[in-house]
């Protein structure tokens, strides 16, 4: 299974988070896509535990329903490995070797670089472009993740009826949905250092990208659980009925106040943290826009709450905003759904390549 592989015209992104497999299948008419289907599926709980699949059988379930709620008749899929499970490296090759002569060097120095037994790990490369001072040698990203991580998605995704085409790594999934995002912003995005900062069940992401590039990554475990199971805990519901509790309204007065203001207090620190992880780890002190992603940044207001505690402009991304939307789509739960589907955009959009 290839990392990078281009891809066949017909290809649907599959994201498979810690609490839900999202689908999202995206057509191409002039410049401008069109959102063709979509779901989201929740999976049970401990079926993906720290983004790998710890139950096959319940995730290719949820992938099979979400085909049939999406009506796709697409049979390839896109899907991502989170950065944690993929070594990245960079390393320098002959500008003059042809694609096959490079993959076979690759192979033959790959141990050079990879801490693995190479028969346990799935190993890919992308030319990047020409090595700065250098006329002789381009830069090759060098991508390799434990094969174990890829056949759980590959066999999930072939019980839920469809094949792998593509196995992506998520931050690179996130970079090319950027690019979606890149007209809502200022010079359409261009020389702008912007924080996406995913906020999902159980961890928060942060991808810090430069001109279009992905520069800095790092997962912390926070995420949207903690207020569920405080949901559960305070108001002594299961941890189904929290969760659809915390969407669907209806719980008592003292929650707004008690309960999810101080989540959204933490959510802030949690973003402030990992943005100065990231300043004390680079030549950069200042950046030039949040967006946040993850189905946290759908808390109504914590938007404007990390904007006024970091002083940086922050919005909510929505990777449709500049989309057509096909007549089965209804727009509003779309709306909801859009800062959740940022990876499976970028898996989407994989089909274009």
């Amino acid at each position: 299974m290839e990392l990078f592989r281009r891809t066949a015209p017909s290809l649907i992104g599959l994201d498979i988070s810690a609490t839900a497999v999202k689908l999202l299948e995206l057509s191409q008419s002039g410049s401008r896509y069109k959102v063709e289907s979509y779901a989201v599926v929740p999976l049970p709980p401990h079926a993906v535990v720290e983004k790998n699949i710890a139950d096959i059988e319940a995730v290719g379930a949820a992938i099979n329903r979400a085909v049939k709620r999406a009506g796709t008749r697409t049979k390839h899929a896109a899907v991502a490995v989170a950065g944690s499970a993929v070594i990245t490296k960079v390393i320098q090759m002959p500008a003059d070797l042809k694609d096959e002569d490079m993959a076979g060097r690759i192979d033959l120095e790959a141990d050079q670089y990879i801490p693995f037994p190479l028969d346990e790990v799935n190993i890919d490369f992308q030319v990047i472009g020409p090595t700065e001072g250098s006329a002789d040698t381009v830069d090759v990203l060098l991508a390799a993740s434990r094969s174990e991580n890829i056949d759980a998605r590959v066999e999930a995704i072939e019980l839920g009826g469809l094949s792998a085409k593509v196995v992506d790594i998520e931050a690179y999934a996130m970079e090319g949905a950027f690019s979606l995002l890149a007209p809502q912003l200022p010079d359409g995005g261009e020389g702008l250092t912007v924080a996406i900062v995913d906020v999902g069940a159980t961890m928060t992401t942060l991808n810090v990208i430069h001109n279009f590039n992905i520069i800095y990554t790092r997962e912390q475990v926070f995420g949207g659980k903690q207020l569920t199971e405080e949901v559960q805990r305070r108001y002594g519901l299961s941890y189904e009925e929290a969760g659809l509790a915390k969407k669907q309204g209806g719980l008592p007065d003292n929650y707004v106040p008690e309960v999810l203001q101080p989540f959204k207090d933490a959510m802030a620190q949690q973003v402030s943290r990992s943005l100065q992880f990231f300043f004390s780890s680079s030549q950069y002190n200042s950046i030039d826009q949040v967006v946040l992603a993850g189905g946290c940044a759908a808390i109504p207001g914590i938007d404007e709450l990390i904007e006024d505690k970091l002083g940086v402009t922050t919005v909510v991304a929505n990777p449709f905003a500049n989309m057509s939307l096909s007549s089965k789509i209804k727009p509003q739960q779309l709306g909801i759904d859009a800062p959740a589907l940022m990876i499976a955009s970028g898996l989407a959009l994989r089909r274009f390549d």
